[in-house]
């Protein structure tokens, strides 16, 4: 079961971001505010394929279309190396 609660200037992700959970959460993050700085928050995310990182490209091109700054946080560990792997690591704004 994947999760996305919005509180005040940060959403929190709990589950798996895996390619048949990616597009719901997609889908459930369309109907949430978002604002500049922005933090959206992966603490409570297990398992992620690249289908994650489809996911935060899309979120910051929302960002970027609406001239709103956001920053991924709490990455997990596997999600930071595909983020390197794949080369897409200056294109998403991540934090420690």
């Amino acid at each position: 079961m994947i999760s996305l609660d919005s509180q005040a200037n940060k959403w929190l992700i709990s589950g798996d971001i895996l390619v048949d959970t990616a597009n719901s959460m997609l889908v459930e993050s369309v109907g949430l505010p978002m604002n500049d700085a922005l933090q959206i928050d992966f603490s409570a995310v297990a398992n992620t394929d690249t289908s994650a990182i489809s996911l935060m490209m899309e979120w910051q091109r929302r960002a970027i279309a609406s001239n709103l700054k956001i920053t991924f946080v709490n990455l997990p560990e596997g999600l930071e190396s595909l983020t390197g792997l794949y080369g897409v690591a200056d294109f998403i704004p991540l934090s420690a």
